[in-house]
Parts: C-alpha cells; sequence; structure tokens
C-alpha cells in the first residue's frame, strides 16, 4: 500500500526499473515524517524480486539496513527483548566497512541487493568517505538507497553519484484526514494543533499527538506572540520537554518551534523578516544537531524560548 505523497516518487522508480540500466545510487530526500524509509523498504523488495525466486515475508537476506546501533550494551539488551532503545547519534565508519565485505560475496537469492541508509544524514565523516568508494565502484547487481531529510548534509561527491527522488510535503486537509484515521482519540483541537506544527509532515503530525505536545504548543505560541521578559514562561516550557526526555521528544519540541516560527512570517513587517529569518534559521541548525550533540534539555528549552522570544520582537513597528 502507497503511503500518502508518494505516488509520484513511485512512477519515477517504476520507470527507471523498467529502463535499460537502473541507477545504482538514490537519495531519498524529503522531510521528517513523510514515510520515506518504509518507501524504501518497499522498493527495495520490489528491485531484489525475481520470477521464479520465491521470497521471505519478513527480513530478506538481500536487503541489508544500516541505522543507530543501541547506545550500549544495557541498550541492546533492550532491543534484543523488543523495547525502546536508546541509540548511538551516528552511523559509525565499521558498519559501512562491515557491509562492504558483505558485497564481496553475491546475493543470497538472486542477482541483486539493495543497502539502505536510514538516515543517511548522520553518517559520520569516515562512515561517509567509505561509503563514497562504494558509490564510486558499486559491485554489480547492488543499489543504495539513501534515506535523508537534509541532502545538503551529505558529501558533495555522494550526491554527485546519486539520483535524488523527492518526497513532498502534504496539504493540511490530507493530514488532517490522516490524523483522523490514525488518531481518532485525539480530539478535534489537538489534531487542529498537530496539522498546523507538521508543516506538511504527516508522521510529525502523529509525533505530536503521540507526544501530547499540545501545553509545548500553546507555551511556545505565548512566548512568540507576546514575548518572555520575566523568562516565566520558558521556565514553564522547560518544564513541559520534561528533564529527561528522549532524542525523539527533543526532535519533536524542536519541529514544533519552527513550525510556530514559520507561522509568523505572514504577519511579520517587512522590515522585520531578516531577524525573523535569523531565528528560523538557528532553529534548523539546532535541530540539525540533535543527532549529534548532547544538550542538556534545561538549556535548549532555553534556547528554543529565546529565539521564539526574538519572533514577538519583531512585531514591533520601526522607528526613526
Amino acid at each position: 500500500m502507497n503511503l500518502l505523497g508518494h505516488d509520484a516518487a513511485w512512477h519515477e522508480w517504476r520507470d527507471a526499473m523498467g529502463g535499460a540500466r537502473m541507477h545504482h545510487g538514490w537519495i531519498l530526500a524529503g522531510r521528517r515524517g513523510l514515510g520515506k524509509m518504509h518507501f524504501a523498504m518497499a522498493a527495495a523488495r520490489e528491485l531484489v524480486a525475481e520470477p521464479g525466486i520465491p521470497q521471505p515475508e519478513g527480513d530478506h537476506p538481500d536487503i541489508i539496513v544500516l541505522s543507530h546501533l543501541p547506545k550500549d550494551e544495557k541498550e541492546e539488551k533492550k532491543r534484543e527483548k523488543g523495547e525502546a532503545y536508546e541509540t548511538k547519534r551516528n552511523i559509525a565508519v565499521g558498519q559501512i566497512r562491515a557491509v562492504q565485505q558483505r558485497l564481496t560475496t553475491r546475493p543470497t537469492l538472486g542477482s541483486r541487493r539493495t543497502i539502505i541508509i536510514d538516515p543517511a544524514d548522520d553518517l559520520e565523516k569516515s562512515a561517509a568517505n567509505a561509503l563514497l568508494k562504494s558509490l564510486e565502484e558499486p559491485p554489480q547487481g547492488t543499489f543504495f538507497l539513501l534515506v535523508t531529510h537534509r541532502p545538503a548534509r551529505l558529501l558533495p561527491t555522494i550526491r554527485s553519484r546519486c539520483r535524488i527522488l523527492r518526497f513532498p510535503s502534504l496539504e493540511d486537509d490530507k493530514i488532517a484526514r490522516f490524523l483522523a484515521e490514525m488518531a481518532p482519540q485525539a480530539d478535534a483541537a489537538a489534531r487542529a494543533a498537530a496539522v498546523a506544527a507538521a508543516a506538511g509532515s504527516p508522521g510529525v503530525a502523529l509525533e505530536f499527538i503521540e507526544h501530547d505536545l499540545g501545553k509545548l504548543d500553546t507555551l511556545m505560541r505565548q512566548i512568540a506572540d507576546r514575548g518572555d521578559p520575566d523568562f516565566a514562561l520558558r521556565g514553564q516550557l522547560s518544564a513541559a520537554i520534561g528533564a529527561r526526555p528522549s532524542r525523539e521528544r527533543i526532535q519533536a519540541a524542536l519541529d514544533l518551534a519552527r513550525a510556530v516560527m514559520a507561522g509568523r512570517m505572514e504577519d511579520t513587517p517587512r522590515h522585520a523578516i531578516m531577524a525573523l529569518t535569523d531565528a528560523h534559521t538557528d532553529l534548523v541548525r539546532l535541530a540539525a544537531q540533535v543527532p549529534t550533540y548532547n544538550f542538556d534539555p534545561g538549556l535548549l528549552a532555553m534556547e528554543i524560548g529565546t529565539l521564539l522570544a526574538n519572533a514577538a520582537g519583531t512585531r514591533d513597528p520601526a522607528h526613526g
């Protein structure tokens, strides 16, 4: 079953599969929460399947997925039990080299195999350089699908060797229908706030509901509307984010702050757009650093609150 907004991607993918020469490297680019990994897995299954060769329903020996490993042995045990676990911040060079060792052998079932990296944004530098070697001289029958939320973070040499498959953001009405189906337990107000915060990403909208971000949304909008001269709202924002939030909750909070900031663009006087844009850029920078930095949640909440307070300042009329 195709996810929302994937029709054009499937058309381009299947058109390429039917061509004389399938490109060996693909970048699946688009906002977080658009279902790119779901597409990658389904597309990989189509690619490795061959007539007359039975295909397993579960894990496929010719589809190799690289993602964040558990942070340590304790977290590895949680994964083995099927529990939620913390991950390392990057995809390491050792993971790439282990895959390259496998590439010296033939695929298990047919003549093709697929390597999926999710997200390729989080490859450490040495891992990206190691991957580049395989992209430059790919083994016959090997294809790479690089799931990325921020393509600009990839090495230019990696981007130049891959074909980009773009996943567009969705219209608000489509996300609203998606939430009505996937989160019927949420009230109408929560779903409406989730749609506004999603900025076109159904996955982000669903996170809003699952992480119960309604209070964060209210506080962020209050700060962006009227500022926070006594830091009281920023203190409440820090408490609402939590003393030990998961990395996913921090990412969701940053996505929400970016959506709140972006919503201020239309009402901001022309003379103040640059300041608001700078504040939004700083939020984008923070969001990009979450996978690789060990933020103190309280300090991060204060930073988010300060950037939102700066947005309130841009609403003052120009003087002089």
